[in-house]
């Protein structure tokens, strides 16, 4: 009972925080802004939760334009490190969430990137529009297994993001959420209680690894070693 009332409360908190962020988002002039509207509202809901994430490494993040990776285990991930990272990082989407009027004009209003990855010339004409974006001084933020599952495990890199960093030479930072599969797992609808943590690591340069498979295979160790989860892709 405990646990299903927490949930009612954070999907009340969430909905309403969202419904407030969408309506300002409306109106409000500037990208700037409206992400560092809805990094406020993110983090007043985690709080208002008591599900603030335990942080660490924020200094690793560089002050120039970078590419943050970061494992994907739940609906939560994208809302947790909108709160937790600077407002300047822009969100790479699946295109799938185009199909979800609300969510979609919201995501659009504060800059987020959607890539398609099914269709291969689509995903090229995105991943274009991405690049003009890093050309431009954007920090992006890309979930590289671009979906999650119930079950536990870090899947398949896709090279999007790295291919971004390897043309814009651009530093690559790894990212690892912990505990928002068990808050919020791939079947359920209401979140549980349950800690948090995010693991910031420190930004390499891509010249430090020759190939996109190298930088791969280093962003994957330094999460899979974090989150403490298995290496599916290798199983």
């Amino acid at each position: 009972m405990i646990k299903k009332l927490y949930g009612v409360w954070f999907c009340a908190v969430f909905t309403l925080f969202a419904l407030a962020t969408l309506v300002l988002a409306l109106v409000v002039p500037g990208e700037l802004r409206r992400r560092q509207l809805a990094r406020s509202a993110a983090r007043f809901v985690f709080r208002l939760c008591g599900a603030w994430p335990l942080v660490s490494g924020l200094d690793n993040l560089p002050a120039e334009p970078a590419v943050v990776v970061a494992n994907h285990a739940s609906y939560l991930d994208g809302i947790l490190l909108t709160a937790a990272l600077p407002e300047r990082f822009q969100f790479v989407i699946k295109r799938e969430m185009t199909s979800i009027p609300v969510a979609h004009l919201l995501l659009r209003r504060v800059g987020a990137h959607f890539v398609e990855r099914s269709d291969t010339h689509g995903g090229a004409k995105d991943l274009r529009s991405i690049m003009q974006t890093a050309g431009n001084g954007g920090s992006l933020v890309f979930f590289p297994e671009g979906t999650f599952r119930q079950e536990s495990g870090i899947r398949r890199f896709r090279n999007g993001a790295f291919a971004v960093a390897f043309r814009g030479g651009m530093p690559l930072v790894p990212v690892a959420i912990s505990g928002t599969r068990a808050m919020l797992p791939a079947n359920s609808v209401l979140p549980s209680p349950g800690p948090l943590r995010i693991d910031i690591h420190p930004a390499f340069e891509p010249a430090e690894h020759q190939t996109i498979e190298a930088a791969i295979r280093y962003c994957r160790e330094r999460i899979i070693k974090s989150t403490g989860e298995p290496d599916l892709h290798a199983a």
